[in-house]
């Protein structure tokens, strides 16, 4: 394997710009320092809606967090419904006792199966929602209007029209909302975005990304199902939130609750559950958010175990900032595809190991065709900036300095988780539909997509227009345009009888 230079922050700063080189010093994440801050020994006291497999580790670092900031963060109320199982470790009561609840005396009146019973709690200043996706939204903005800042878990939510309205609400309720997304506590991806918006890749033409796995079970099957799950200790109804348009009423069914992603009632599959972790974290570093055509690919080939969601997937999202972001994966075979940003000077590729960082491959630009497979983008320049020790912990950390200082940017704000979600349901919409299809980023409605997506890049091909740029762009026209050779001087239309050459 070639060796890759590593580059130091003289280097850097020379090749990348000053602005550039600071963030990779600082470690790429801004410090939350606007509005009034809280004091830092001032208790932040949060609420849990879910307290599931993935909340498990929330109230782990919580707990941390508390010991270490003696109190300045600290658990005291939970919302599940389930009753629990200790041999399991999830549920209401084994949360319960985990967070130093006492279920039974003092903090009864904050335990509880209908998380409304909490909002108007004045005990309570934020809430962690990870409940399955279908209440995400629902949660979400019933909290921001009660006064509560919330920490969703992803996906943002179950369908693009409560994602923009989640996001609506985050924006006039001015509630510091964020989504626990947790490669965005990489700084590679703000770092990646820096040295695209400076022009040291060209014009960002293509992302891809993956999230490969491999069961012998059934992707999700191995979420243990007890035979103590019954309708007396799971409140079902509440579960399927039917009362309030969230999931059509059905029997209870020991795996539709426990294994709830291989149903599209309550989630997405891969498309939800995996896609939104790479694809947000790659938009990031892109540049680009909502996507203007998506189309979705993909089968259920392989596990035949009473699933809705496909084994098999692969999203094509194209951007109006003329670019493309591709995300695969299917759940029986964990070999990934490279993690890469395509430009029209550069490429930049991401080791599937964080403490590796990214590399920097120039392309060699030649007038001449060249087989496939010759350039795999190896060697080019390392960049390595300082991991976090732990990313979810990382992502708590700054979005409860975010809280205190009222600073609404997160580590992944409504906007990006609205991108994020989007985007990874107009795949699953084109693959369960056979269409590909529009978003109307002005007020996020949904329409068949035609002919006009390729007439319009024609129509700027033949009007020799200019590429469009990613947000944030500042390099002019750098390695954005092509250099016509001279005897493309003498193409055109021979118009009665006569040689456009004439004119060249």
């Amino acid at each position: 394997m070639q060796n890759k230079p590593v580059v130091n922050r003289r280097t850097f700063l020379e090749t990348a710009g000053a602005a550039t080189g600071a963030a990779m010093a600082a470690g790429a994440i801004a410090h939350p320092a606007i509005g009034a801050v809280k004091g830092a020994n001032e208790k932040l006291r949060v609420g849990i809606l879910g307290p599931g497999g993935r909340a498990q580790e929330h109230i782990r670092i919580l707990n941390h967090l508390k010991d270490e900031t003696k109190g300045a963060v600290e658990i005291v109320g939970l919302c599940d419904v389930w009753d629990g199982n200790d041999a399991i470790k999830r549920g209401l009561y084994y949360s319960a006792k985990k967070c130093g609840l006492d279920a039974e005396g003092k903090d009864k009146e904050r335990i509880t199966k209908d998380y409304r019973r909490l909002l108007d709690n004045k005990d309570i200043d934020l809430f962690l929602i990870a409940t399955p996706d279908h209440w995400h939204a629902k949660m979400s903005i019933d909290a921001m209007e009660a006064g509560k800042d919330v920490y969703c878990e992803k996906p943002m939510t179950h369908t693009i029209d409560e994602a923009r309205r989640v996001s609506e609400t985050a924006k006039r309720t001015k509630q510091v909302f964020t989504v626990g997304v947790q490669s965005t506590a990489d700084p590679r991806w703000r770092l990646a975005n820096q040295m695209i918006t400076d022009g040291k890749i060209g014009h960002v033409m293509q992302g891809q990304t993956s999230y490969y796995r491999n069961s012998n079970q059934g992707q999700w099957r191995y979420y243990g199902l007890t035979k103590d799950m019954t309708p007396k200790t799971v409140d079902w109804k509440m579960f399927l939130g039917t009362e309030f348009g969230l999931a059509p009423d059905q029997p209870f069914d020991r795996a539709r609750y426990a294994q709830w992603r291989c149903y599209w009632d309550f989630g997405g599959g891969m498309y939800t559950d995996l896609f939104v972790h790479q694809l947000t974290h790659l938009i990031l570093a892109m540049g680009v958010r909502l996507p203007r055509r998506v189309v979705g690919g993909g089968g259920l080939y392989l596990e035949y175990d009473g699933r809705d969601v496909p084994d098999v997937a692969t999203v094509v999202a194209d951007y109006d900032e003329g670019c493309q972001v591709l995300i695969s994966a299917t759940m029986c075979n964990d070999v990934q595809l490279p993690e890469v940003i395509r430009g029209h000077t550069a490429t930049i590729k991401f080791d599937p190991r964080p403490n590796e960082g990214f590399s920097v491959v120039q392309q060699k630009l030649e007038g001449r065709p060249a087989p496939p497979g010759t350039n795999q983008g190896e060697g080019g320049n390392s960049f390595r900036p300082d991991q976090p020790r732990e990313d979810t912990r990382a992502l708590w950390e700054h979005y409860l300095e975010c809280v205190r200082s009222r600073n609404p940017e997160t580590l992944c704000p409504a906007d990006l988780g609205y991108a994020a979600i989007a985007t990874v349901n107009l795949g699953v919409k084109s693959y369960r539909e056979g269409k590909a299809f529009y978003l109307n980023k002005e007020d996020g409605s949904v329409s068949d997509a035609d002919t006009g997506w390729a007439a319009r890049w024609e129509e700027r091909s033949k009007l020799r227009g200019k590429p469009n740029q990613v947000a944030g762009w500042k390099a002019g026209d750098t390695g954005s345009l092509l250099e016509s050779p001279d005897y493309q001087k003498l193409e055109g239309p021979w118009i009665n009888g006569k040689d456009p050459a004439e004119n060249a």
